[in-house]
């Protein structure tokens, strides 16, 4: 555990030993909550808290409560990674009930819905009368209220201690609900410990925010009155041509600001850029969405996996509240809401050839599904009113687009969807709004930072990062000055002589990646680029020559390869060339009759600026070699990739003497996953019998056909 999270639950331990000891147990008293900000680790600061006050002897069970939204599910898997079977969860009440009468039943996660069930229909019970530390998560939301209320008053000997993100406080609390459950202090007491976004983002937790503001409605002129304002507004914003707009921009800028080009590996297998939730104003805007998605992706003839989740809210439209609970009652939405969200359901079905639909049970098995699909990776743009935007974490996720009014604790907990560590490439959580928020995000910053968090939490703008800033007293070079020092210190043709001077240009080029990677994300980049697509190639390929030459002997998966040098070959790899483009200019060199030798020149500069397609190089020469004006380009590559795929393994599995049935298993296997195990007994089954009292025979047998299989993996990843 991290120190800020030690502190935490220390200081909820000593704030039940305190209270014990002074049998304080039955009041707020005995409490506190925990400022925790969203995605820096709350989840094990509070499972450590629960097994550690288990623990105690004087403490009978400890309840970790959660929202219906955040499902006791996801819980339980976060704390059984954490260790498992150290917790219980429930699926019903009648569950719920036989852990808390079960002694051995210390650690009990369930929602606080259950919980309240449980106390209506048990008005009396002898788990009220035993020591219990009450722990809810994300405290901001429904506990406040009659639930709470019913919980604290049924339990005699008590402590409770809430986790969030985002306190409620004076400033931000709604006026409806119970007066004296309003804030965060109100429910549970003092603030026993902070770590908020400013801290997290300093120690590199989470990431910071990039925002743009597109403008969509132009407001007429000589509207006085609020309300009509107010009206006459709602009524733009979803307006069919507006609609229309918005998703237009999205398709438009899906592929930039998700990074499509930008490649990572994802529990073993090679994935292409994030992925997205869109978050709307209502049900009604929700349907006009999903429609419109529909039909401009059947019209552009693209292929992107677009999903719509909602449910009944009771408070869908209070404009103090920014994210309503949202549950899971599908049964009171109007007809026409239920039957859209039927419809929806039915087209995630026939993508994924699942079988869910809007009954109770099935809906909460839906909600699962796509929570898990988003996580991995396999949904591109998730359509929502306010689920998802509150407590659920998606590495992959790096862009929220937003037309919906969002405010306080509410805007931090949505954009902070998106601000969960992955690697390299994601290195800001992307919110596109299309209604103005930036006082809103304003004022949310300074509430839960302080008036000067704005420069931390939020990137700076397009021109700082393209034309360079000040700050502390120190000139920060911008894109452009970075890429004239390359051209006048590095000149194409010319070679780099001596170890500080391939350095220096390591430092430089590196420095030009990760401003590049933040550029294009911003609208503005586009045509700005300064180097051709050419010319960037080569120096690329100089930079992939160096790591090559600094990496020979030594592991070439670490990027630091001493004190001194990073490489950033993450950058390096999410502006990978692929192989359509490659055979994409193949095909041109065809049509130009096999005649147009400038179009060899680009294929050559293209494979040998891409670290996954150097590897293919020697291939793809081969294929063009045998082009002619009969040649049909995709279908011949595609044979001939197969042929020699078998004629290269064939020579292994001989030379090596493999057991050839094992061999192709795991190779299919290997290239089935993404990723080739060479630990374990898998590879120990494709050998051929060593005698084990060989001396370093085996071992060392073991390692040249480990060498010559994942030269062969490489070579054909991505084309079978």
């Amino acid at each position: 555990m991290r120190p800020y999270q030690i502190a935490a639950t220390e200081r909820i331990l000593n704030r039940i030993e305190i209270s014990t000891n002074y049998k304080k147990t039955g009041t707020v008293e005995a409490g506190g909550y925990i400022w925790h900000t969203t995605g820096s680790g709350k989840t094990l600061t509070s499972f450590k808290t629960a097994q550690l006050a288990a623990s105690l002897p004087y403490i009978d069970k400890v309840l970790f409560v959660v929202d219906r939204k955040d499902l006791d599910y996801q819980t339980m898997k976060e704390y059984d990674r954490f260790e498992k079977g150290a917790a219980n969860s429930n699926t019903s009440t009648k569950i719920l009930q036989k852990q808390l009468e079960d002694p051995n039943a210390k650690i009990i996660i369930t929602t606080i819905q259950k919980l309240d069930v449980f106390i209506s229909k048990n008005k009396t019970h002898d788990v009220y009368k035993q020591h219990i530390v009450l722990i809810f998560d994300e405290c901001h939301r429904s506990q406040f209220g009659k639930m709470h209320r019913k919980i604290v008053k049924a339990f005699k000997n008590y402590h409770i201690f809430g986790f969030t993100g985002t306190p409620i406080f004076a400033v931000n609390a709604g006026s409806g609900g119970d007066p004296l459950l309003r804030t965060t202090p109100q429910a549970f007491g003092d603030k026993l410990h902070t770590y908020t976004i400013i801290d997290a983002i300093n120690d590199g937790n989470v990431l910071p925010f990039r925002i743009d503001y597109v403008n969509t409605v132009k407001e007429k002129d000589n509207i006085n009155d609020s309300k009509v304002r107010a009206i006459d507004i709602e009524k733009a914003m979803s307006a069919p041509e507006r609609i229309r707009e918005v998703t237009s921009y999205i398709l438009d800028h899906f592929d930039q600001k998700t990074k499509r080009n930008s490649f990572y590996s994802l529990k073993g297998q090679r994935v292409a850029g994030f992925n997205s939730i869109f978050a709307v104003a209502s049900i009604p805007m929700a349907m006009k969405y999903y429609t419109e998605f529909k039909r401009q992706l059947a019209e552009r003839k693209r292929n992107l996996t677009v999903a719509t989740i909602f449910s009944f809210s009771t408070n869908e439209d209070d404009p103090e509240d920014a994210l309503p609970d949202e549950g899971f009652e599908t049964d009171k939405l109007d007809k026409t809401s239920r039957d859209f969200l039927e419809a929806a359901i039915a087209d995630y079905n026939q993508t994924f050839n699942v079988n869910f639909d809007t009954s109770a049970e099935k809906f909460q098995n839906y909600y699962k599904d796509l929570s898990l699909r988003m996580k991995n990776r396999e949904v591109d743009l998730l359509i929502v009113v306010n689920m998802f935007l509150t407590g659920f974490d998606a590495t992959t996720l790096n862009t929220l687009w937003v037309d919906k009014n969002l405010k306080q604790h509410g805007l931090l907990q949505a954009f902070s969807r998106t601000n969960r560590i992955l690697n390299s490439v994601k290195t800001f959580g992307n919110i596109i709004c299309f209604r103005d928020l930036k006082q809103a995000t304003d004022e949310a910053i300074a509430l839960f930072g302080d008036k000067e968090a704005g420069g931390i939490v939020l990137l700076k703008t397009y021109n700082d990062y393209y034309n360079g800033y000040d700050e502390d007293g120190k000139h920060k070079p911008g894109y452009a000055e970075l890429i004239a020092t390359l051209q006048s210190q590095y000149p194409l043709g010319k070679a780099i002589i001596g170890e500080d001077a391939q350095k220096d240009f390591i430092r430089l080029f590196g420095a030009i990646l990760r401003l590049k990677n933040i550029l294009t994300a911003f609208d503005d980049f586009a045509g700005n680029e300064i180097l051709s697509e050419r010319n960037f190639q080569d120096y690329q390929s100089i930079y992939i020559d160096l790591y090559q030459d600094f990496t020979k002997g030594k592991n070439a998966d670490k990027e630091n390869i001493n004190d001194d040098i990073v490489f950033e070959i993450e950058l390096i790899k999410q502006i990978e060339v692929n192989i359509d483009y490659i055979l994409m200019l193949v095909a041109k060199y065809h049509e130009s009759n096999c005649t147009d030798k400038s179009i060899l020149v680009a294929i050559d500069k293209a494979v040998s600026s891409s670290i996954e397609l150097r590897s293919k190089k020697e291939l793809i020469a081969k294929f063009i070699e045998q082009v002619n004006t009969s040649t049909q380009v995709d279908d011949d590559w595609r044979i001939f990739v197969a042929e020699q795929k078998e004629k290269d393994l064939s020579a292994i599995i001989e030379a090596e003497k493999l057991k050839p049935e094992e061999t192709r298993k795991f190779v299919a296997g290997s290239f089935r996953d993404g990723t080739m195990k060479t630990t374990g007994t898998d590879i120990d089954k494709i050998l051929p019998p060593v005698s084990r009292f060989s001396g370093g025979g085996r071992a060392a047998k073991k390692q040249s056909v480990i060498e010559k299989l994942m030269a062969f993996f490489e070579k054909y990843l991505g084309l079978v």
